[in-house]
């Protein structure tokens, strides 16, 4: 809460980006919800993702560390072809 203590009310999205040699990988951006998206809100932030991709990786744990944000799916990215591209996080302070 402290980090966005500062900074206007804003939708934050869940959304797939391209990754480097690690594939892709998930990713938050500020955002407004929009009609095919799954809505939470939790401790006064309101998080949108699209359902399809919700769907796909069974849910999203969020922490804050040191290093920024993690983004981690419950269940691991797939690529196209089938290969896993992500583990499944930890658990964090937030899950969609």
């Amino acid at each position: 809460e402290a980090f966005f203590s500062d900074k206007p009310k804003c939708g934050i999205r869940v959304y797939l980006a391209a990754g480097g040699w690690r594939g892709p990988r998930l990713t938050l951006a500020l955002d407004e919800p929009k009609g095919d998206d799954t809505v939470v809100e939790t401790d006064g932030f309101t998080f949108c993702i699209e359902t399809e991709l919700l769907n796909r990786i069974g849910g999203v744990d969020i922490d804050l560390s040191y290093m920024g944000f993690t983004v981690e799916p419950r269940q691991p990215l797939v690529s196209e072809g089938g290969s896993s591209c992500s583990s499944c996080g930890s658990g964090g302070s937030c899950s969609i």
